[in-house]
C-alpha cells in the first residue's frame, strides 16, 4: 500500500494565501479608515475650539463697551470721541477691555475695538474674522489700530442688536448719528457666523452667541460731581 503523502496542495496554500491576504487589507483599511476619522474628529474638535474662543473673546469685548457724553469746557480741546457704531457685518466700540501689557504704558482700561470680515492676506477666495484694536481712544472712533486675524475661514458675519426701548431687533446702530441712538447702547447684542464644516467643507455650520451690555446709557461724569 502506498503511504499518503501530508501537507498541503499548490491550490490549498494559493487559497490560504488569499485569505490571508483579504483580511490584512481588510485589517489595513480598518486601520487606516479609523485613523482617518479619528484625525477628522480631532480637527473638527480643534476648529470648534477655535470658534468657542474667538466668539467668546467677541461677547466678552462687547459687553464691555460704553459711550460718554463728558468732554472738556472748549470743545477745541476735544481730542477723543466715544461710539458705537454696528451694521450687519460690522460693528466697531469703545470699550473698557484694554488690558495693558507693558509696564508705565500710557494706556488705560479703555480703548477702540472692531470686528469685519476681512479677505486672507494669504489665500485666495478666502475670508476672515478680524479684529482691529486701539489702545487709546482718539477722534476716529471706527478707524485706525492694529487689525489682527481673529478667526480663519470665516464666510459669514452678521450682527443684530436689541433696542430695550421699543423691544425690537434692529441690523444697525450708531451712536453718532442725530438719525440713530444718541447716547444709548443696545441691551443685547447677537452674534452669528458661518463657518466651512470640517468633516464637508461643501456645508456651513452657523454658531453664534450673545452679548450683555449692562451700560446701555452714556457715562456723564458732570452728574456725580458734587
Amino acid at each position: 500500500m502506498k503511504q499518503r503523502r501530508s501537507g498541503l496542495t499548490l491550490i490549498e496554500a494559493m487559497l490560504a494565501i488569499t485569505i490571508l491576504a483579504m483580511i490584512g487589507t481588510a485589517v489595513y483599511t480598518s486601520f487606516i479608515q479609523t485613523a482617518r476619522n479619528k484625525e477628522r474628529i480631532e480637527e473638527s474638535i480643534d476648529r470648534h475650539r477655535v470658534v468657542a474662543a474667538a466668539l467668546d473673546r467677541m461677547q466678552r469685548e462687547i459687553s464691555m463697551a460704553f459711550v460718554s457724553v463728558h468732554s472738556p469746557q472748549n470743545l477745541s480741546l476735544r481730542t477723543m470721541h466715544t461710539a458705537f457704531i454696528g451694521q450687519r457685518n460690522r460693528l466697531d466700540f469703545t470699550s473698557f477691555g484694554h488690558q495693558r501689557l507693558f509696564r508705565n504704558a500710557k494706556e488705560s482700561d479703555q480703548n477702540e475695538v472692531g470686528y469685519f470680515l476681512a479677505r486672507h492676506p494669504e489665500e485666495r477666495g478666502k475670508t476672515v474674522l478680524a479684529r482691529r484694536a486701539q489702545p487709546r481712544i482718539d477722534e476716529h472712533p471706527d478707524r485706525g489700530g492694529r487689525i489682527e486675524i481673529l478667526l480663519e475661514d470665516v464666510r459669514e458675519l452678521e450682527f443684530e442688536y436689541f433696542d430695550p426701548t421699543t423691544s425690537l431687533w434692529t441690523t444697525s446702530w450708531d451712536t453718532t448719528q442725530a438719525t440713530g441712538q444718541i447716547n444709548r447702547l443696545p441691551s443685547q447684542v447677537k452674534i452669528t457666523i458661518r463657518i466651512p464644516d470640517p468633516a464637508r467643507p461643501d456645508r456651513e455650520i452657523k454658531l453664534g452667541t450673545r452679548a450683555t451690555l449692562p451700560l446701555i446709557h452714556a457715562l456723564n461724569h458732570a452728574a456725580y460731581t458734587p
